[in-house]
């Protein structure tokens, strides 16, 4: 397994000789968000090799989370390696400078992670689908379950990005309550001194915070030796597998939402936790589910049509006829999950950290944008 996957960062894949189909995946491999852009590529790869399909070629790069990398080698992968498909790509500054060119040129962009809320809106394409949620969903599943919590006066903080700005628009949708403050910071910020004293001081009965990667670690550390007792509540991006290792106890009791869990209960979802374990020794995140599923979606739909037929293909993507880590899966008219999303609290599994579903958020949940797409 190892051997195949570094096959594959080099943009070889073993069994690439005879490729009829050829992906892209453009993520994030080095510096603070690698594990997320990790994740996903090895939740992808494990589907592709338990297809044992030899006729798919994925070529893997690594955009650094750098918006002007990403678009070097999309631009690579479109006109010189000739992709017929794209995907990988985590943080949605680097999906709005890659998926509607992309789009645009012919290509079909599958997404496993990032969605924006311009590309489930107005800028939507038929060439788009999104496999892991709008923006916006996981947190509207935070704010309905702050509702039933009782709390009645939160402090938000996000970093400033389009993920970020669709993260707090997303909980302020669905709570009921007053903003005791509203903070965005950096995109890579790790000193939050300032921000943790400020909710010190703002009267809050709790935080919701989205800061995924290496971002949130260092909010959750340093907020735990801060002495603040005001509960925090987060997305699952914030409460995800690598971090709740990195971060520890100060995690525990924490709630999160999430349209995925390590407990789901259906037999895909078992299989694919066991599978993962097996092949990279480590339960897998969030991320490695969307990987997973993505690149079923695209198996289900190569069964059906090929690439080179665009009308075909897409209407194979839509019908979304695989088994996916969530149980149903279908999509919206935007192309985006209608999903049920689940309220998950942080525990202590023997040495480990991770998730257990506590409840339903919100069920059958579309995005807010959907109206807005015409196509």
């Amino acid at each position: 397994m190892r051997k195949l996957l570094i096959a594959a960062a080099l943009g070889a894949l073993a069994s690439s000789a005879a490729a009829e189909v050829k992906v892209g995946m453009i993520t994030t491999l080095s510096g603070g968000g690698a594990g997320l852009g990790i994740d996903v590529q090895d939740g992808f790869m494990l589907a592709i090799e338990q297809s044992q399909r030899d006729d798919i070629e994925v070529v893997i790069e690594d955009d650094q989370r750098k918006p002007g990398i990403a678009v070097q080698l999309a631009d690579k992968m479109i006109q010189s390696d000739k992709v017929d498909v794209m995907t990988g790509i985590i943080w949605s500054n680097l999906a709005m400078a890659v998926v509607p060119a992309a789009t645009a040129q012919g290509v079909f962009y599958l997404s496993p992670n990032a969605g924006p809320s311009q590309l489930a809106g107005a800028g939507c394409h038929p060439n788009y689908f999104n496999v892991a949620w709008q923006n916006d969903n996981l947190h509207e599943a935070a704010g309905a379950y702050a509702n039933s919590a009782g709390y009645e006066n939160s402090f938000l903080l996000a970093p400033n990005y389009p993920a970020g700005q669709d993260a707090l628009t997303g909980y302020k949708r669905m709570f009921e309550g007053d903003l005791a403050g509203e903070v965005y910071t950096q995109l890579g910020q790790t000193d939050y001194a300032a921000e943790i004293a400020q909710i010190r001081a703002s009267g809050a009965d709790s935080v919701y915070f989205f800061l995924p990667g290496g971002m949130g670690i260092s909010f959750l550390k340093q907020y735990a030796n801060s002495g603040v007792d005001i509960p925090v509540v987060g997305p699952a991006f914030s409460f995800d597998q690598g971090i709740l290792q990195a971060v520890g106890e100060a995690a525990l009791g924490v709630v999160n939402t999430s349209q995925w869990s390590p407990d789901l209960d259906n037999p895909t979802n078992a299989a694919f936790v066991k599978s993962f374990q097996k092949a990279y020794g480590r339960l897998p995140s969030l991320y490695a589910s969307q990987g997973f599923d993505t690149a079923n979606l695209l198996l289900s739909a190569l069964e059906k049509a090929d690439p080179s037929d665009p009308t075909e293909f897409r209407a194979a993507l839509k019908e979304a006829d695989f088994d996916s880590t969530r149980g149903n899966f279908r999509f919206g008219s935007n192309h985006h999950p209608i999903q049920t999303i689940y309220a998950r609290r942080v525990v202590k599994q023997g040495d480990v950290y991770t998730n257990r579903i506590i409840g339903v958020a919100l069920k059958d949940h579309a995005d807010a944008y959907a109206a807005d797409c015409k196509m």
